[in-house]
């Protein structure tokens, strides 16, 4: 545990940049403005001093533990670094009977649990009743969906802030101050452009620490003459070990390559789909953005035709979130090939696309009351549900009831192709529509 409510200000050399230019109020603050401006909700907490307990979900190096020492400082409250990895119950008993005695004299107290997510089920309750009596404010942070990982109890009683990705501005603004900073390098005369800066933000993928660790690197190993530090295209590609350093997430060529690797991999390339899929890789592309995209081209691309390149993308995206680059390239490669090679049906899409648009035009289009739920007395006297068929009590498992508003009631929105399963599955639609077209002529006799 570390109990403290200082800041660096005079940090020795060794102390790493991104420690000593950890911000100091939310004026330094990097990125989080959706939470942070002029306006904006957390930033009137802040303010107004009403900071309730809550939690920050975001990727690394966005700023979790910094801006929770900041509104400790801000709000004159005694903050408490805990950690989840090395700390239990004892522990966390200790803290929470120091807390309620410093309360009693007037204090508060903020306690910070940095990886939350790591704690088990009876760690996060022993916060509970300390919680709920006002005893701390505790600010968890997690890079993990806190709706899975915090206990429900818990989460109920705090407020959920997502902290986004740093942008590609906002690193460079951070780096660029701190090339002029006492904290930093200023006063050193260091040489390096805005596109190096740029690069170095690029591949640090929204990271502060990152971005700061790199920069710091590159400064650490520039040329050094005539009272200059002048930073190079060769080392910086020699600190990054990139050579594909102009590649830029946020612009035209990131959307340019994705691009290139979808249309691979719908036009059943593997060889082109593969070699698009590292050119993103090895310019330093977060894994999980391609991941996410693969599992949208199972089923826009591939869908009922073969099932199971939607599992496949799923299974992928798990792989690298759970080992990350470099090991999980191969996982992603093994998607991309699949994706390439199966089958290609777009018609779940396009049965979506055609649904969404008669959606749009009929949103007060009512449901048919015979499949309507009805759980009062009163829907059963207005006869929702009168006359539902149940279709397990029938021999076929089908019934003629209308489910679709009398408006819509022809309306076809799945037309399957005859690509891999998808016929499997058109076979079995044109069964359903003639079983119940020959039932309704038999009801009309």
């Amino acid at each position: 545990m570390d109990q403290q409510t200082t800041f660096f200000e005079a940090d020795p050399a060794d102390t790493p940049l991104a420690t000593r230019m950890r911000p100091r109020n939310l004026e330094e603050f990097a990125g989080q403005r959706h939470l942070l401006g002029e306006g904006k909700v957390l930033r009137q907490l802040i303010d107004r001093d009403r900071v309730p307990s809550m939690v920050f979900w975001g990727p690394p190096g966005v700023g979790k533990t910094t801006l929770a020492r900041i509104i400790a400082r801000r709000t004159q409250s005694n903050f408490i670094n805990f950690s989840a990895v090395t700390s239990g119950i004892k522990e966390i008993k200790e803290v929470m009977n120091e807390a309620d005695r410093t309360r009693l004299l007037g204090e508060r107290t903020i306690l910070f649990v940095d990886e939350i997510h790591r704690f088990n089920k009876a760690q996060q309750d022993a916060f509970l009743p300390f919680v709920e009596k006002g005893s701390i404010v505790l600010i968890g942070a997690t890079t993990e969906n806190p709706s899975f990982e915090v206990n429900s109890a818990l989460l109920s009683r705090c407020k959920v802030f997502v902290l986004q990705a740093l942008s590609i501005e906002d690193l460079v603004a951070l780096m660029t101050r701190t090339l002029t900073d006492p904290r930093g390098f200023g006063g050193q005369n260091v040489q390096i452009s805005e596109d190096m800066l740029g690069m170095i933000a690029g591949f640090a993928n929204g990271d502060a620490r990152t971005a700061l660790g790199t920069l710091e690197m590159v400064v650490l190993n520039a040329q050094r003459q005539d009272g200059k530090i002048t930073v190079t295209q060769e080392i910086l590609e020699q600190c990054i070990n990139k050579k594909s350093l102009l590649y830029d997430k946020n612009g035209e060529e990131h959307y340019n390559l994705i691009s290139a690797l979808h249309k691979s991999m719908r036009n059943s390339d593997p060889q082109a789909a593969v070699y698009w899929l590292a050119r993103m890789l090895e310019a330093g592309e977060d894994p999980l953005y391609v991941a996410r995209r693969l599992v949208r081209f199972a089923s826009e691309d591939i869908g009922l035709a073969d099932s199971r390149a939607l599992e496949i993308a799923v299974a992928a995206y798990q792989a690298s979130h759970f080992i990350g680059m470099p090991e999980c390239n191969v996982n992603l490669t093994h998607a991309v090939i699949y994706m390439s090679l199966a089958p290609k049906s777009n018609a779940a899409e396009a049965a979506y696309m055609a649904a969404a648009a008669d959606a749009q035009k009929m949103l007060a289009e009512p449901v048919p009351l015979i499949i309507r739920n009805a759980p009062t007395r009163l829907m059963k006297d207005l006869d929702y549900g009168k006359g539902y068929q149940y279709a397990h009590d029938y021999a076929d498992k089908l019934t003629t009831m209308q489910c679709l508003p009398d408006s819509l009631k022809d309306r076809r929105y799945y037309v399957p192709t005859d690509q891999g399963n998808e016929a499997r599955f058109g076979e079995r639609l044109r069964q359903i529509e003639e079983w119940k077209r020959r039932r309704r002529e038999e009801e009309k006799k």
